[in-house]
């Protein structure tokens, strides 16, 4: 039997769930046939046959996470694996490394206070001794506090185990939580000579496009390893975009070489595909900079998060009326709240200032 195994997904991933099997044991494919769909990097992408064969096993079940070089399905005829040991091996090391991921938070659990006695009713319990708030002197956690937890626990029952999308958004921010120093500066610009029909998005694309060309240290990737920035020349602008099921980042390629039509036409076909959620892979990876129009959705500014290898996110809140002063005199205008946060790492804070100034500029223009 011939074993064909979850091949590297590219982009550092190590996981996918199982979505659908397009065949079951014992069908006949053809190679290049739709195999399995999984889900991973946000999208739900079919794995092809890698040959024509009659299906002796399927290793997996759908909703399952599996890991590269994990086996998926098994052909008739065909070599034998030379060591069918090393898969189960492979297998083995993968649910290690798993299991020892929280080994990071034991790190910092050696400041928790607890008796051996509280520590053994944690473990009966299944309660995390990180997750209790400690009431005894000096903050000792007491046995009321493991049994207080615990009762919380079995009323909302067992954990829901993030999968897909959000398994992701918990991978990235937990990357960018541990690697980045991040900065916010916050601004208005007054969009008051927008027309009524402007295209916010779109107008925030074109903006950032200005602030990269006052600044291009922002648009850059950053190598914590190395210690080495690549200021990048293309700017590609991942697009922040809420879903149900999580948060997506597409990507709007070579913006500043693109009109506003052609720029809302790339937009739609990316929503329309995430929400078939057949988005390519290739459209998720590779941003420059990042933009989040939460204000959409509601908030006036933010402290976005920003995900390496990118160093800088703009965020726009919720366009609103404000008094400001215009000319000497009071007046009403339309205002668009801005945050900027940047990898302070690589980034200065005039850098920063300069291109959020920049940004500015552009949106108040009246076209």
């Amino acid at each position: 039997m011939k074993i064909f195994k979850l091949p590297d997904l590219g982009e550092g991933l190590q996981e996918a769930e199982i979505v659908e099997w397009h065949v079951k044991a014992g069908d006949e494919i053809a190679a290049d046939q739709p195999l399995v769909s999984v889900e991973t990097a946000k999208a739900i992408v079919d794995i092809p046959s890698p040959q024509s064969g009659r299906i002796a096993k399927l290793y997996c079940e759908a909703g399952q996470i599996v890991h590269v070089g994990a086996p998926l399905a098994g052909f008739e005829g065909g070599a034998e694996e030379a060591d069918t040991g090393t898969v189960v091996g492979e297998m083995q090391v993968g649910e290690e490394v798993r299991a020892e991921a929280p080994a990071a938070l034991s790190h910092g659990a050696a400041a928790i206070r607890a008796t051996p006695a509280v520590r053994a009713l944690a473990r009966r319990l299944n309660v995390e001794l990180e997750m209790v708030t400690p009431s005894g002197a000096d903050g000792v956690i007491t046995s009321a506090d493991v049994q207080r937890v615990a009762k919380i626990l079995a009323d909302v029952g067992p954990p829901e185990i993030l999968r897909g999308v959000r398994r992701a958004m918990a991978q990235n921010m937990t990357l960018a939580q541990n690697e980045v120093a991040a900065a916010t500066v916050i601004d208005d610009a007054d969009i008051h000579a927008w027309a009524a029909e402007a295209d916010i998005t779109i107008r925030l694309v074109r903006a950032l496009v200005a602030g990269c060309h006052a600044e291009p240290a922002l648009n850059a990737w950053y190598e914590s390893h190395t210690m080495g920035r690549r200021l990048v020349r293309k700017i590609d602008v991942g697009i922040a975009i809420d879903l149900p099921e999580g948060l997506f980042v597409p990507v709007l390629r070579d913006v500043a070489k693109r009109d506003a039509a052609d720029l809302r036409r790339g937009l739609d076909r990316m929503r329309a595909d995430l929400l078939a959620r057949r988005v390519p892979p290739e459209e998720l990876r590779g941003n420059t900079i990042t933009l989040s129009n939460f204000g959409m959705i509601g908030g006036k500014y933010a402290a976005p998060i920003v995900v390496p290898p990118t160093v800088a996110i703009l965020g726009a809140g919720r366009v609103h009326d404000q008094v400001l002063a215009v000319d000497g005199k009071p007046a009403v205008r339309r205002v668009l709240p801005l945050s900027l946060t940047f990898d302070h790492r690589v980034v200065t804070g005039g850098e920063a200032a300069r291109f959020l100034a920049a940004v500015i500029a552009d949106l108040q223009l009246a076209d």
